[in-house]
């Protein structure tokens, strides 16, 4: 704060009058109380700070629930004490002090809406209010906030349509709407934002919506979090140009169908892919050898069929491949040193000889039925270098599921 601090004082007087007519702004505010006497005055270190005085003031008259009582901190003019508020000097004017973050993870403070106090406070750079019980939707007064690049309001009781809010919200950087009641489709804009938005976790919501095909990309993201949600469709072909910049992506536990795609190979930054608990099916392409940063691949749960490709066992930095719960029929010997090690996890396949498979019967009827994947022709080719000490076989070659005989 700087040396010359200016001491604003306001006259609770004329402000209870004000609130007591049930206004602030043009917002209404429901009474805070008796009208003190004129003697009676708050000083705050600044005017940003008593401009958001009241809009604080309203937010705690409507919070329903406040088991660790952290609003009894929210009195008096100096706003930077009150717990769950942080102060520092705007953008536009570094000798002010305002409001510049907001962090309440934790805090199982309840109210019906955010509306009124997320949208009201103009130096906002941060808020985050994980593990809370706040309802409604992210306002849509809250996308004219300059300054605002972080937000999580994450595990609480949001609800309605994907919040169009966050399509204006052109300086965000880490969006995080995890374990809500969100649901309806996600607008193919927020993946084809060109820059800025690094972090997505979205996942546990009840979004249904397809994977935009090619829509406008490279984004910038490097976290993408869409599992446990009604995803649904195939895998785009233009995911490797759409996520290029990937680190993590997760689509876990959705309704992705259809084979995956060649295209998949290109995703050279992602550690992390997961993909389980889907209706993917077809053989794993020949293009995972490509993978050179990949740490974990989840293909659990779905009905991927054929070889477990030898190259994706050479990768290596490869930690943990989960391929169980499908119907694979075959590993080479790089796979199986895998398998022995703990890092490839392949029960309930249909590999012949090993434990833990599915029953023959089981097998049996799934194979009953022809099966076929688009661009097979691409599947056994292999767009990048790979170890010297690799030697494909021609029995490695993906194939198409057998007819019945």
């Amino acid at each position: 704060m700087h040396d010359t601090k200016t001491f604003i004082k306001v006259q609770i007087l004329i402000a209870t009058i004000l609130l007591g007519l049930g206004f602030t702004g043009g917002i209404y505010v429901p009474p805070l109380g008796p009208t003190p006497s004129v003697t009676d005055i708050i000083t705050f270190a600044d005017q940003r700070l008593a401009a958001v005085f009241p809009i604080i003031q309203n937010f705690k008259s409507i919070i329903t629930s406040d088991p660790f009582n952290i609003t009894a901190t929210w009195t008096g003019g100096d706003v930077c004490a009150y717990r769950g508020f942080y102060c520092e000097s705007p953008p536009d004017n570094q000798s002010a002090t305002a409001v510049a973050s907001i962090d309440f993870n934790g805090f199982r403070l309840a109210a019906p809406t955010l509306d009124g106090f997320l949208d009201r406070l103009p130096d906002l750079a941060l808020f985050h209010a994980n593990s809370n019980d706040f309802g409604g939707a992210i306002p849509s007064r809250a996308a004219s906030l300059p300054y605002l690049y972080e937000l999580d309001v994450s595990n609480n009781r949001l609800s309605g349509p994907f919040p169009e809010a966050v399509l204006g919200m052109s300086g965000l950087v880490f969006l995080d709407l995890r374990f809500n009641a969100l649901s309806g489709a996600v607008p193919p804009q927020l993946f084809g934002r060109a820059v800025g938005l690094d972090a997505l976790f979205i996942n546990n919501n009840l979004l249904a919506t397809r994977l935009p095909d090619n829509p406008g990309g490279p984004t910038s993201i490097v976290y993408l979090t869409l599992a446990n949600n009604l995803i649904f469709g195939p895998i785009p072909r233009s995911i490797s140009r759409t996520f290029s910049n990937v680190s993590e992506i997760l689509l876990l536990n959705n309704l992705l169908s259809g084979c995956l795609p060649y295209e998949i190979g290109f995703l050279t930054e992602a550690a992390v892919i997961d993909l389980g608990g889907n209706r993917l099916t077809g053989p794993v392409p020949w293009s995972v050898g490509c993978l050179r940063s990949l740490e974990v691949l989840n293909l659990a749960g779905n009905q991927l069929y054929g070889q477990v490709p030898e190259v994706l066992c050479w990768l290596g930095k490869a930690a943990n491949l989960s391929l169980s719960d499908n119907y694979f029929t075959r590993v080479g010997p790089a796979c199986w040193r895998l398998v022995i090690s703990g890092v490839l996890d392949v029960r309930r396949n249909c590999i012949p000889g090993f434990p833990a498979q599915r029953s023959v019967a089981e097998c049996a009827a799934f194979f009953g039925r022809p099966r076929f994947c688009p661009y097979m022709r691409m599947y056994g080719h292999i767009p990048c270098r790979l170890p010297p000490r690799y030697v494909a076989s021609a029995s490695d070659r993906p194939q198409l599921a057998p007819s019945p005989s």
